[in-house]
């Protein structure tokens, strides 16, 4: 009687079959690096907010008979970014602008930087009022008389967070100011400050 041999085969993993782990561990790797992304690392708001809002110059001349003005005033702001993510906040050129009722009288650009995770940067701006801006402006003519101006101040800082190398997110940090200038007092004698980010 013939013996009945059984035969055991080594099974090998066919090229297919290597194929399909390796995208299988290619899309896990890449859903974890979302996941973490979109909860763990999830960008929060880079924020700027002023400080102080100070007078470094003020000259203010009244011509009687043509009822004109010649204001020479310039507003520092001190601001500072803060940037609460785990990766550095990267802010391009930014920007400052003066108003005085609606009117876009002084403008200065803010220097591209960068933020450190959790960090902060300190940052002088001066604010000038352009030359002959308001010398036919009746009303800021009849503000200096009465002793007091009022101005509104905005900055703009665009940027941008990159997650783990590879998710970036673009933001742009603004802040408002209302500030109240005495002309007699050479002093800023209100200032309202409000905050926003937007992603």
């Amino acid at each position: 009687m013939d013996p009945k041999c059984k035969h055991h085969s080594h099974t090998a993993f066919s090229p297919r079959r290597c194929l399909l782990i390796s995208i299988s561990l290619l899309l896990f790797l890449t859903l974890l690096l979302l996941i973490l992304g979109l909860t763990v690392l999830r960008p929060r708001h880079a924020t700027t907010i002023v400080n102080s809002v100070r007078i470094s110059g003020l000259e203010a001349t009244l011509k009687s008979p043509s009822l004109s003005l010649s204001l020479n005033l310039t507003l520092s702001l001190d601001i500072t970014s803060h940037n609460p993510n785990h990766a550095s906040f990267r802010y391009d050129e930014g920007s400052a602008r003066m108003y005085y009722r609606g009117q876009l009288v002084g403008l200065a650009k803010i220097p591209p930087g960068e933020v450190e995770a959790e960090g902060s940067v300190n940052c002088i701006v001066d604010l000038t009022v352009m030359a002959g801006r308001l010398a036919s402006d009746s009303a800021a003519y009849g503000d200096v008389i009465a002793g007091s101006m009022d101005f509104t101040t905005e900055t703009e800082i665009p940027g941008r967070v990159t997650v783990l190398g590879v998710f970036k997110h673009h933001m742009v940090s603004y802040t408002s100011c209302e500030v109240v200038v005495g002309v007699r007092s050479r002093t800023v004698e209100n200032s309202d400050c409000r905050y926003r980010t937007k992603f």
